[in-house]
């Protein structure tokens, strides 16, 4: 297994993940708690299925953990989308990280399966 440091895709996630509980922190304060709570649970989901997934047993085990992320990556972008429409814009920089993870997640789901 790689180092954390040196696995971009952990490395990404977790960074996502501290950044989700900003945006988190941000919720609570303007007293949206439903989408605060939705919106982490989902956004640190995804780091913790990477992370998990480090550890598979198989290679199927590892391409299901990484679909379940990249199935939480998803979702997370869903309650963006529903948190710009109805209350506030979300910063480019984290919109853009789960785009990367998106992709990324993507990528190697499609290799491991090859």
């Amino acid at each position: 297994m790689k180092q954390k440091e040196d696995n971009i895709i952990v490395k990404k996630t977790f960074e996502f993940s501290c950044n989700i509980l900003d945006l988190y922190s941000k919720l609570i304060e303007i007293k949206k708690f439903r989408i605060a709570d939705q919106l982490c649970r989902s956004g640190t989901s995804i780091g913790a299925n990477v992370r998990e997934a480090q550890r598979a047993v198989s290679r199927a085990d590892f391409i299901n953990k990484m679909g379940i992320a990249l199935k939480e990556a998803e979702e997370t972008q869903y309650w963006f989308e529903l948190t710009e429409a109805k209350i506030f814009e979300i910063d480019n920089k984290v919109k853009n990280d789960l785009s990367a993870i998106l992709k990324i997640l993507t990528s190697i789901i499609n290799s491991s399966k090859n």
